[in-house]
């Protein structure tokens, strides 16, 4: 199956911070965050779990699913990826879940005035 996403910006921040900056800042411009996916809660009920990028239990890699809702109309979806102190990311853009152009818009400009590192509007495309 074939994922797309938008690559938005990477922060040098573990996901904690990286997830409650990029939060705030939407927040303060009128949009609603949920946060529906967090891997580390996730896996906490498992045990003897692995982690692939360091090959041990104890790691930071994390996953953290938020939906970004507008005035009206379906959410956009964030995914952030953090590993090693950085977290990056990507806006779901799929023919099944296709992100409302206001939407999205607010978003983009949302980050971008907040300072974060440049927003690239560049699709990249990621075999799952």
């Amino acid at each position: 199956m074939m994922n797309r996403s938008t690559y938005l910006l990477t922060l040098k921040f573990d996901s904690d911070q990286a997830v409650r900056q990029v939060t705030r800042r939407l927040v303060d411009d009128g949009l609603q965050v949920v946060r529906s996916f967090d891997l580390q809660t996730a896996r906490s009920t498992h045990t003897n779990c692995t982690c692939p990028n360091h090959g041990t239990a104890n790691c930071d890699c994390q996953m953290v699913v938020l939906l970004v809702y507008g005035k009206q109309g379906e959410p956009l979806t964030l995914v952030a990826h953090s590993q090693d102190g950085h977290t990056y990311f990507e806006l779901v853009d799929t023919p099944q879940q296709r992100p409302e152009r206001v939407l999205k818009t607010a978003v983009l400009q949302a980050l971008a005035l907040a300072g974060f590192a440049s927003i690239q509007r560049s699709n990249s495309a990621n075999a799952t």
